[in-house]
């Protein structure tokens, strides 16, 4: 996937985004945030924020960075912020494979639906990891292939369509986890169907 591209589309995105994938990835987006049990003055990075759908969720008494590469997507998440009054809230444009943050900036980084639609999802897990503070945790809300064959062999067959949107259906989280220090601590399946871990 093209990064040029990839900020195209997503902030062709922008402007009706929240009406189509807002209430369809809701719940993975509450289960997720509540879940964090977050604490005072915690240090959180969402990777891929988006248009900030998220960032009412979580509890004012953290500090939250959202990083996003489509200045649409920003655009709408600066406007979010604002309205909710979420000064406990930075928002910068950056890409999330050559992050502008120094080693161990984060308790917890958070990415909802990002990995798989990143053109280089290794560079982006590699940068979550190192700006994540040793015994810090890493959140991945997103669609990952099903280990089922017959669904697998769809995603994969729907892949190069999907990519064209923006994202793809063929990556599993053992290839996203494989060379990496990363260990799955939890895995839930939430949102409709219950496709997304």
């Amino acid at each position: 996937m093209d990064p040029d591209k990839i900020e195209r589309v997503y902030t062709s995105y922008a402007g009706f985004y929240d009406r189509v994938f807002g209430k369809v990835f809701h719940e993975g987006r509450e289960s997720a945030i509540r879940n964090l049990n977050v604490q005072p003055n915690e240090q959180i990075l969402e990777v891929g924020v988006g248009t900030g759908l998220a960032l009412p969720m979580y509890p004012r008494h953290c500090r939250i960075v959202g990083i996003d590469v489509s200045e649409g997507m920003l655009a709408r998440a600066k406007e979010k912020a604002a309205a909710h009054q979420l000064d406990h809230v930075e928002l910068h444009r950056m890409d999330a494979g050559a992050m502008q943050f120094n080693d161990d900036s984060f308790d917890t980084v958070v990415a909802a639906y990002v990995v798989t639609a990143v053109p280089d999802y290794r560079k982006v897990v590699n940068e979550m990891i190192r700006v994540c503070r040793p015994g810090g945790r890493i959140i991945m809300l997103n669609h990952f292939s099903n280990g089922n064959k017959v669904i697998a062999a769809v995603e994969k067959a729907l892949s190069p369509i999907t990519k064209h949107l923006g994202w793809r259906t063929d990556l599993s989280l053992t290839t996203v986890l494989e060379g990496t220090s990363l260990h799955i601590a939890r895995n839930q399946r939430v949102n409709p169907l219950r496709l997304w871990a």
